[in-house]
């Protein structure tokens, strides 16, 4: 059974290495059972479909919850989110190959797009509560979902662009400015 979970998981790399380099749609399954060293009967027998195996590398996201303690300053709002947004920045550095293959297939693949909108609506709900636990009485309440929404659409920006800009970042700038805006 060992060997079994151990030729699963070689699959999955190789597809993982595959569909980043050249796309989903140009990478044969017979490409991906090479690279993995298995006979291509074998990627059919784990996944029916190539589409299956995309399934699979969605479900490899790392999770994108973070845990509120950790990153709540009381009373600073912008530090929070600093700490919230370093904290998911984290999670997508440990896969930046699933990350910048997952971004590039939402265009085409429904799955991967609900996938990421999953994710987005998650960071949203997260960065309400931070803020809301972070400027308690101070915050201007009405304008919170608003927030949270602009700093979760900059958030997902920036890690679809991350690997073709990681210089340019002007994400502190938008957390102070959204910060005081909601004093």
């Amino acid at each position: 059974m060992a060997e079994d979970s151990s030729a699963r998981e070689r699959i999955l790399n190789a597809a993982e290495e595959l569909f980043a380099e050249s796309g989903f749609d140009a990478t044969p399954t017979s490409r991906i059972a090479e690279r993995a060293g298995v006979p291509k009967g074998l990627v059919h027998y784990y996944f029916r479909r190539k589409k299956d195996l995309l399934a699979a590398l969605v479900q490899r996201l790392p999770d994108g919850a973070v845990d509120q303690r950790r990153v709540v300053v009381v009373g600073d709002i912008a530090e929070s989110l600093r700490r919230l947004v370093a904290a998911l920045d984290a999670r997508l550095n440990a896969s930046p190959l699933l990350s910048h293959l997952l971004w590039r297939e939402a265009d085409t693949h429904q799955d991967v797009r609900d996938a990421l909108h999953a994710r987005y609506q998650l960071v949203a709900a997260q960065i309400r509560q931070v803020i809301l636990a972070a400027g308690g009485a101070a915050v201007a309440k009405k304008d919170v979902d608003s927030a949270s929404a602009l700093v979760a659409l900059a958030v997902s920006y920036r890690h679809s662009v991350a690997r073709h800009t990681p210089d340019d970042d002007r994400m502190d700038q938008e957390l102070a400015f959204v910060a005081t805006a909601l004093q």
